[in-house]
Protein backbone atom coordinates (compact mmCIF):
# COMPACT_ATOMS: atom_id res chain seq x y z
CA UNK A 1 0.00 0.00 0.00
CA UNK A 2 1.43 3.58 -1.01
CA UNK A 3 2.01 5.73 1.82
CA UNK A 4 -1.52 7.79 2.37
CA UNK A 5 -2.59 10.34 5.07
CA UNK A 6 -5.16 8.46 7.66
CA UNK A 7 -8.03 10.57 5.96
CA UNK A 8 -7.51 9.17 2.74
CA UNK A 9 -7.35 5.76 3.83
CA UNK A 10 -11.00 6.18 5.53
CA UNK A 11 -11.90 7.82 1.64
CA UNK A 12 -10.45 4.86 0.32
CA UNK A 13 -11.92 2.31 2.53
CA UNK A 14 -15.31 3.99 2.01
CA UNK A 15 -15.44 4.15 -1.76
CA UNK A 16 -14.31 0.17 -1.99
CA UNK A 17 -17.91 -0.56 -0.68
CA UNK A 18 -19.67 1.96 -2.11
CA UNK A 19 -21.20 4.01 0.70
CA UNK A 20 -23.29 6.66 -0.40
CA UNK A 21 -23.41 8.34 3.18
CA UNK A 22 -19.45 8.37 3.29
CA UNK A 23 -20.08 12.40 3.93
CA UNK A 24 -21.85 12.07 6.74
CA UNK A 25 -20.77 9.12 8.36
CA UNK A 26 -17.15 9.60 7.06
CA UNK A 27 -17.25 13.26 9.20
CA UNK A 28 -18.49 10.91 12.31
CA UNK A 29 -16.24 8.46 12.27
CA UNK A 30 -13.85 10.17 11.27
CA UNK A 31 -13.97 12.13 14.96
CA UNK A 32 -13.45 9.02 16.81
CA UNK A 33 -10.37 8.28 14.60
CA UNK A 34 -8.87 12.15 15.14
CA UNK A 35 -6.55 10.71 17.79
CA UNK A 36 -5.70 7.48 16.42
CA UNK A 37 -5.18 9.16 12.59
CA UNK A 38 -2.56 11.84 14.56
CA UNK A 39 -0.68 8.97 16.01
CA UNK A 40 0.05 7.22 12.60
CA UNK A 41 0.59 10.61 10.85
CA UNK A 42 3.38 10.94 13.20
CA UNK A 43 4.73 7.20 12.89
CA UNK A 44 5.11 7.18 9.22
CA UNK A 45 7.21 10.27 9.34
CA UNK A 46 9.63 7.94 11.93
CA UNK A 47 8.97 4.95 10.50
CA UNK A 48 8.53 3.11 7.31
CA UNK A 49 5.68 1.01 6.13
CA UNK A 50 8.03 -2.10 5.32
CA UNK A 51 9.49 -1.78 9.10
CA UNK A 52 6.17 -1.59 10.69
CA UNK A 53 5.30 -4.66 8.52
CA UNK A 54 8.05 -6.33 10.01
CA UNK A 55 8.11 -5.36 13.56
CA UNK A 56 4.54 -6.88 13.40
CA UNK A 57 5.60 -9.75 12.14
CA UNK A 58 7.90 -10.66 14.64
CA UNK A 59 5.26 -9.88 17.59
CA UNK A 60 3.28 -12.19 16.16
CA UNK A 61 6.34 -14.81 16.29
CA UNK A 62 7.58 -14.09 19.39
CA UNK A 63 5.01 -13.35 21.50
CA UNK A 64 3.23 -16.17 23.30
CA UNK A 65 0.20 -14.46 24.39
CA UNK A 66 -3.14 -16.68 23.30
CA UNK A 67 -0.94 -19.73 22.93
CA UNK A 68 -2.58 -21.88 25.87
CA UNK A 69 -4.36 -24.30 24.68
CA UNK A 70 -7.00 -27.15 26.77
CA UNK A 71 -8.73 -30.16 26.33
CA UNK A 72 -11.04 -29.44 23.21
CA UNK A 73 -14.81 -29.69 23.55
CA UNK A 74 -18.17 -28.78 21.77
CA UNK A 75 -21.46 -27.47 23.19
CA UNK A 76 -24.73 -27.10 21.08
CA UNK A 77 -26.49 -24.18 21.32
CA UNK A 78 -31.11 -24.32 21.14
CA UNK A 79 -30.61 -23.44 17.65
CA UNK A 80 -27.65 -26.44 16.53
CA UNK A 81 -24.91 -23.93 16.71
CA UNK A 82 -21.23 -25.87 17.86
CA UNK A 83 -19.65 -24.00 20.26
CA UNK A 84 -16.42 -24.37 21.32
CA UNK A 85 -15.00 -24.44 24.71
CA UNK A 86 -11.74 -25.96 25.95
CA UNK A 87 -10.87 -27.40 29.68
CA UNK A 88 -7.94 -27.00 31.86
CA UNK A 89 -8.79 -29.61 34.75
CA UNK A 90 -6.75 -30.14 37.79
CA UNK A 91 -4.11 -33.03 38.54
CA UNK A 92 -3.40 -35.21 41.68
CA UNK A 93 -0.18 -33.16 42.68
CA UNK A 94 -1.89 -29.62 41.12
CA UNK A 95 -0.45 -30.18 37.42
CA UNK A 96 -2.99 -28.97 34.91
CA UNK A 97 -4.29 -31.69 32.59
CA UNK A 98 -5.09 -28.82 29.94
CA UNK A 99 -2.04 -28.31 28.15
CA UNK A 100 0.03 -31.10 25.70
CA UNK A 101 3.77 -30.72 26.96
CA UNK A 102 5.75 -28.85 25.31
CA UNK A 103 3.26 -26.34 24.88
CA UNK A 104 2.89 -24.37 28.40
CA UNK A 105 3.73 -21.24 26.61
CA UNK A 106 3.00 -17.64 28.47
CA UNK A 107 4.45 -16.14 31.77
CA UNK A 108 6.22 -18.60 34.11
CA UNK A 109 3.33 -20.36 36.51
CA UNK A 110 2.82 -19.15 40.40
CA UNK A 111 0.61 -20.95 42.95
CA UNK A 112 -1.56 -18.50 44.11
CA UNK A 113 -3.12 -21.09 46.81
CA UNK A 114 -1.57 -23.03 49.82
CA UNK A 115 -3.26 -25.91 48.91
CA UNK A 116 -5.88 -27.74 46.26
CA UNK A 117 -9.69 -26.83 46.06
CA UNK A 118 -11.63 -28.86 49.15
CA UNK A 119 -14.55 -29.27 46.89
CA UNK A 120 -14.68 -29.33 42.20
CA UNK A 121 -15.72 -26.11 41.45
CA UNK A 122 -15.21 -25.10 38.06
CA UNK A 123 -14.29 -21.33 36.46
CA UNK A 124 -16.31 -20.17 33.50
CA UNK A 125 -14.72 -17.48 31.58
CA UNK A 126 -16.75 -15.73 28.96
CA UNK A 127 -15.43 -13.28 26.73
CA UNK A 128 -15.99 -9.94 25.28
CA UNK A 129 -17.13 -8.67 21.72
CA UNK A 130 -14.75 -9.29 19.03
CA UNK A 131 -12.54 -10.67 21.35
CA UNK A 132 -12.23 -14.68 21.90
CA UNK A 133 -11.63 -16.76 25.03
CA UNK A 134 -7.86 -15.53 24.00
CA UNK A 135 -8.65 -12.58 25.94
CA UNK A 136 -8.04 -14.61 29.21
CA UNK A 137 -4.70 -15.48 28.39
CA UNK A 138 -3.16 -14.12 31.93
CA UNK A 139 -5.94 -14.97 34.12
CA UNK A 140 -5.91 -18.39 32.33
CA UNK A 141 -2.10 -18.97 32.85
CA UNK A 142 -1.47 -18.16 36.57
CA UNK A 143 -4.95 -20.17 37.54
CA UNK A 144 -3.61 -23.50 35.07
CA UNK A 145 -3.63 -26.94 37.55
CA UNK A 146 -5.10 -24.73 40.86
CA UNK A 147 -8.82 -24.69 39.84
CA UNK A 148 -10.61 -26.27 36.60
CA UNK A 149 -11.81 -23.82 34.38
CA UNK A 150 -13.86 -23.58 31.05
CA UNK A 151 -12.91 -21.21 28.86
CA UNK A 152 -15.07 -20.95 25.56
CA UNK A 153 -15.76 -18.68 22.39
CA UNK A 154 -19.26 -17.09 21.79
CA UNK A 155 -20.88 -17.82 18.69
CA UNK A 156 -19.60 -16.32 15.53
CA UNK A 157 -16.36 -15.67 17.59
CA UNK A 158 -12.74 -17.66 18.19
CA UNK A 159 -13.20 -20.91 16.84
CA UNK A 160 -17.21 -21.53 17.33
CA UNK A 161 -19.11 -21.96 14.52
CA UNK A 162 -21.07 -19.13 13.10
CA UNK A 163 -24.43 -18.87 14.81
CA UNK A 164 -27.23 -20.94 12.55
CA UNK A 165 -29.87 -18.16 13.20
CA UNK A 166 -27.85 -15.44 12.17
CA UNK A 167 -26.46 -17.03 8.70
CA UNK A 168 -30.87 -17.05 8.28
CA UNK A 169 -31.18 -13.56 9.56
CA UNK A 170 -32.15 -14.20 12.70
CA UNK A 171 -31.11 -10.98 14.93
CA UNK A 172 -28.84 -11.74 17.60
CA UNK A 173 -29.44 -10.74 21.39
CA UNK A 174 -27.61 -11.16 25.17
CA UNK A 175 -30.50 -13.30 25.79
CA UNK A 176 -29.24 -16.04 22.93
CA UNK A 177 -25.73 -15.71 24.89
CA UNK A 178 -26.96 -16.58 28.18
CA UNK A 179 -28.53 -19.90 26.23
CA UNK A 180 -25.16 -20.56 25.17
CA UNK A 181 -23.73 -20.26 28.60
CA UNK A 182 -26.12 -22.69 29.82
CA UNK A 183 -25.00 -25.28 27.03
CA UNK A 184 -21.64 -24.75 27.90
CA UNK A 185 -22.32 -25.18 31.11
CA UNK A 186 -24.12 -28.40 30.74
CA UNK A 187 -21.37 -30.27 28.34
CA UNK A 188 -18.06 -28.81 30.49
CA UNK A 189 -19.41 -28.57 34.04
CA UNK A 190 -22.84 -30.63 34.24
CA UNK A 191 -22.17 -30.99 37.89
CA UNK A 192 -20.58 -28.97 40.67
CA UNK A 193 -20.30 -25.17 41.80
CA UNK A 194 -19.34 -22.89 39.07
CA UNK A 195 -17.66 -19.29 39.49
CA UNK A 196 -18.75 -17.35 36.27
CA UNK A 197 -16.51 -14.49 35.02
CA UNK A 198 -17.13 -12.07 32.84
CA UNK A 199 -15.73 -9.64 30.37
CA UNK A 200 -18.12 -6.18 29.04
CA UNK A 201 -20.43 -8.97 26.29
CA UNK A 202 -18.84 -11.73 28.57
CA UNK A 203 -20.58 -9.89 31.44
CA UNK A 204 -23.80 -9.01 30.16
CA UNK A 205 -24.16 -12.98 29.05
CA UNK A 206 -24.31 -14.14 32.68
CA UNK A 207 -27.04 -11.76 32.94
CA UNK A 208 -28.53 -13.09 30.55
CA UNK A 209 -28.02 -16.75 31.98
CA UNK A 210 -28.98 -15.61 35.45
CA UNK A 211 -31.87 -14.18 34.33
CA UNK A 212 -33.36 -17.19 31.84
CA UNK A 213 -32.14 -19.77 35.08
CA UNK A 214 -32.42 -18.58 38.48
CA UNK A 215 -32.72 -21.73 39.41
CA UNK A 216 -29.37 -22.86 38.15
CA UNK A 217 -28.03 -19.89 39.23
CA UNK A 218 -29.34 -20.27 43.30
CA UNK A 219 -28.45 -23.81 43.05
CA UNK A 220 -24.62 -23.72 41.28
CA UNK A 221 -23.08 -20.12 40.93
CA UNK A 222 -20.66 -19.69 43.71
CA UNK A 223 -19.35 -16.56 42.64
CA UNK A 224 -20.00 -13.95 39.96
CA UNK A 225 -16.84 -11.45 38.29
CA UNK A 226 -17.98 -8.26 36.42
CA UNK A 227 -15.18 -7.35 34.34
CA UNK A 228 -15.49 -4.15 32.07
CA UNK A 229 -19.56 -4.66 31.34
CA UNK A 230 -22.75 -3.36 32.02
CA UNK A 231 -26.36 -3.73 33.01
CA UNK A 232 -27.43 -1.20 30.43
CA UNK A 233 -28.25 2.14 28.98
CA UNK A 234 -24.94 1.43 26.92
CA UNK A 235 -26.79 3.80 23.89
CA UNK A 236 -26.10 6.45 26.05
CA UNK A 237 -22.55 5.83 26.39
CA UNK A 238 -20.37 9.11 24.69
CA UNK A 239 -17.05 6.73 23.82
CA UNK A 240 -14.99 9.79 24.91
CA UNK A 241 -16.30 12.34 21.83
CA UNK A 242 -18.20 15.71 21.64
CA UNK A 243 -21.58 15.46 21.44
CA UNK A 244 -22.09 16.24 18.15
CA UNK A 245 -19.68 13.16 17.08
CA UNK A 246 -21.67 10.80 19.29
CA UNK A 247 -24.98 11.72 17.54
CA UNK A 248 -23.84 11.69 14.35
CA UNK A 249 -22.47 8.20 15.24
CA UNK A 250 -25.54 7.11 16.50
CA UNK A 251 -27.99 7.93 13.55
CA UNK A 252 -25.63 6.31 10.87
CA UNK A 253 -23.67 3.17 12.72
CA UNK A 254 -26.20 0.42 12.20
CA UNK A 255 -26.80 1.49 8.57
CA UNK A 256 -23.28 1.77 8.08
CA UNK A 257 -22.50 -1.87 9.80
CA UNK A 258 -25.63 -3.48 8.07
CA UNK A 259 -24.08 -2.27 4.50
CA UNK A 260 -20.36 -3.23 5.61
CA UNK A 261 -21.48 -6.30 6.88
CA UNK A 262 -22.97 -7.34 3.43
CA UNK A 263 -19.95 -6.85 1.49
CA UNK A 264 -17.63 -8.58 3.84
CA UNK A 265 -15.16 -9.46 0.92
CA UNK A 266 -14.23 -6.14 0.24
CA UNK A 267 -14.65 -4.60 3.98
CA UNK A 268 -12.10 -6.84 4.73
CA UNK A 269 -9.51 -6.19 2.12
CA UNK A 270 -10.37 -2.38 3.32
CA UNK A 271 -9.06 -2.99 6.91
CA UNK A 272 -6.03 -4.94 6.18
CA UNK A 273 -4.86 -1.78 3.34
CA UNK A 274 -5.27 0.52 6.48
CA UNK A 275 -4.34 -1.54 9.10
CA UNK A 276 -2.30 0.86 10.35
CA UNK A 277 -5.27 3.19 11.27
CA UNK A 278 -7.24 0.27 12.95
CA UNK A 279 -4.09 -0.18 15.00
CA UNK A 280 -4.12 2.88 16.20
CA UNK A 281 -8.16 2.68 17.01
CA UNK A 282 -7.75 -0.45 18.75
CA UNK A 283 -5.09 0.70 20.97
CA UNK A 284 -7.09 4.03 22.11
CA UNK A 285 -10.46 1.73 22.73
CA UNK A 286 -8.08 -0.71 24.40
CA UNK A 287 -6.03 0.24 26.88
CA UNK A 288 -6.12 3.40 29.00
CA UNK A 289 -1.61 3.67 30.01
CA UNK A 290 1.42 3.80 27.81
CA UNK A 291 3.80 1.77 28.47
CA UNK A 292 1.52 -1.42 27.38
CA UNK A 293 3.59 -3.90 25.55
CA UNK A 294 3.84 -3.96 22.23
CA UNK A 295 3.30 -7.95 22.17
CA UNK A 296 0.34 -7.00 24.40
CA UNK A 297 -0.80 -4.29 22.04
CA UNK A 298 -0.53 -6.40 19.06
CA UNK A 299 -2.21 -9.85 20.19
CA UNK A 300 -5.12 -6.87 21.28
CA UNK A 301 -5.04 -6.10 17.14
CA UNK A 302 -5.00 -9.56 16.03
CA UNK A 303 -8.10 -10.50 18.31
CA UNK A 304 -9.98 -8.11 17.31
CA UNK A 305 -8.95 -8.05 13.64
CA UNK A 306 -10.20 -11.95 13.40
CA UNK A 307 -13.94 -11.04 13.60
CA UNK A 308 -15.20 -10.63 10.59
CA UNK A 309 -16.92 -7.32 9.31
CA UNK A 310 -20.41 -9.28 9.63
CA UNK A 311 -20.08 -10.47 12.56
CA UNK A 312 -19.20 -7.34 13.96
CA UNK A 313 -22.66 -5.88 11.99
CA UNK A 314 -24.80 -8.69 13.53
CA UNK A 315 -23.96 -8.33 16.95
CA UNK A 316 -23.70 -4.38 17.20
CA UNK A 317 -27.48 -3.55 17.69
CA UNK A 318 -27.98 -6.24 20.54
CA UNK A 319 -25.64 -3.78 22.96
CA UNK A 320 -28.39 -0.58 22.85
CA UNK A 321 -31.05 -3.05 23.60
CA UNK A 322 -29.02 -4.58 26.41
CA UNK A 323 -31.01 -4.22 29.75
CA UNK A 324 -30.27 -6.78 32.58
CA UNK A 325 -30.81 -4.22 35.56
CA UNK A 326 -33.58 -6.36 36.52
CA UNK A 327 -31.57 -9.60 36.73
CA UNK A 328 -28.57 -7.96 39.23
CA UNK A 329 -30.73 -8.66 42.36
CA UNK A 330 -30.28 -12.48 41.42
CA UNK A 331 -26.61 -11.64 42.31
CA UNK A 332 -27.02 -10.86 45.71
CA UNK A 333 -26.53 -13.79 47.48
CA UNK A 334 -23.64 -14.79 45.87
CA UNK A 335 -20.03 -13.44 46.30
CA UNK A 336 -19.52 -10.88 43.31
CA UNK A 337 -16.78 -8.73 42.40
CA UNK A 338 -16.87 -5.61 40.24
CA UNK A 339 -14.03 -4.25 38.40
CA UNK A 340 -13.68 -1.82 35.82
CA UNK A 341 -10.48 0.64 34.33
CA UNK A 342 -11.07 3.88 35.63
CA UNK A 343 -10.13 5.08 31.35
CA UNK A 344 -12.42 2.58 30.10
CA UNK A 345 -14.16 4.33 26.68
CA UNK A 346 -16.47 1.37 25.68
CA UNK A 347 -18.04 0.64 29.34
CA UNK A 348 -17.01 2.95 31.52
CA UNK A 349 -17.09 2.86 35.16
CA UNK A 350 -19.68 4.37 35.68
CA UNK A 351 -21.79 1.60 34.59
CA UNK A 352 -19.67 -0.82 36.99
CA UNK A 353 -20.51 1.68 39.61
CA UNK A 354 -24.14 1.09 38.68
CA UNK A 355 -24.37 -2.19 39.23
CA UNK A 356 -22.39 -1.87 42.67
CA UNK A 357 -25.22 0.46 43.65
CA UNK A 358 -27.59 -2.86 43.11
CA UNK A 359 -25.47 -5.12 44.65
CA UNK A 360 -23.97 -3.76 47.97
CA UNK A 361 -22.09 -6.20 49.00
CA UNK A 362 -20.43 -7.08 46.25
CA UNK A 363 -16.50 -5.37 45.79
CA UNK A 364 -16.08 -2.90 43.30
CA UNK A 365 -12.87 -2.40 41.96
CA UNK A 366 -11.80 0.76 39.80
CA UNK A 367 -8.54 0.16 38.17
CA UNK A 368 -6.53 3.38 37.65
CA UNK A 369 -4.95 3.76 34.37
CA UNK A 370 -6.61 1.23 32.84
CA UNK A 371 -8.93 1.19 29.25
CA UNK A 372 -11.40 -1.55 28.53
CA UNK A 373 -9.06 -4.47 27.95
CA UNK A 374 -7.87 -4.40 31.60
CA UNK A 375 -7.50 -7.99 32.19
CA UNK A 376 -4.29 -7.70 29.38
CA UNK A 377 -3.23 -4.42 30.83
CA UNK A 378 -3.70 -5.05 34.04
CA UNK A 379 -3.46 -8.44 34.41
CA UNK A 380 -1.54 -9.19 37.95
CA UNK A 381 -4.39 -6.79 39.35
CA UNK A 382 -7.22 -8.83 37.80
CA UNK A 383 -5.83 -11.78 38.84
CA UNK A 384 -5.61 -10.78 42.20
CA UNK A 385 -8.89 -9.88 42.75
CA UNK A 386 -10.04 -12.64 41.19
CA UNK A 387 -8.18 -14.90 43.28
CA UNK A 388 -9.17 -13.11 46.40
CA UNK A 389 -12.75 -14.26 45.29
CA UNK A 390 -12.54 -17.63 44.47
CA UNK A 391 -11.37 -17.72 48.09
CA UNK A 392 -14.47 -15.63 49.70
CA UNK A 393 -16.71 -17.78 47.49
CA UNK A 394 -15.14 -21.22 49.51
CA UNK A 395 -13.80 -22.39 46.09
CA UNK A 396 -10.08 -22.83 46.98
CA UNK A 397 -8.31 -22.34 51.12
CA UNK A 398 -7.20 -19.19 51.57
CA UNK A 399 -4.55 -17.87 49.65
CA UNK A 400 -0.74 -17.86 50.37
CA UNK A 401 1.28 -14.85 48.93
CA UNK A 402 0.24 -13.84 45.40
CA UNK A 403 3.65 -13.77 43.43
CA UNK A 404 3.78 -11.98 39.81
CA UNK A 405 2.23 -13.40 37.14
CA UNK A 406 2.45 -11.71 33.45
CA UNK A 407 3.15 -8.06 33.25
CA UNK A 408 2.14 -6.17 30.00
CA UNK A 409 4.18 -3.26 31.15
CA UNK A 410 6.85 -2.50 28.26
CA UNK A 411 10.52 -2.75 30.25
CA UNK A 412 13.21 -0.90 30.10
CA UNK A 413 15.29 -1.70 27.12
CA UNK A 414 13.15 -3.53 25.52
CA UNK A 415 11.24 -6.96 25.97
Amino acid sequence: MSEISAGDAMATAASTVGWRRAGVAGAAIGVIAAGAAAGVAVERLTVGRGMRKRARLALDATGPYGSLRGLPGRATADDGTELYYEIDEVEPGGGSGGTPPGNATGPRRRRLFGRKAPAPVTVVFSHGYCLSQDSWHFQRAALRGLVRTVHWDQRSHGRSERGRAQAQGVHVGIDQLGRDLKAVIDAAAPEGPVVLVGHSMGGMTIMAFADQYPALMRDRVAAVAFVGTSSGKLGEVNFGLPVAGVNAVRRVLPGVLKALGSQAELVERGRRATADLFAGLIKRYSFGSRDVDPAVERFAERLIESTPIDVVAEFYPAFTEHDKSAALPLFLDVPVLILAGDKDLVTPSSHSEAIADRLPDAELVIVPDAGHLVMLEHPETVTDRLADLLVRAGAVPESSNVGGHGSTAQQPGGR
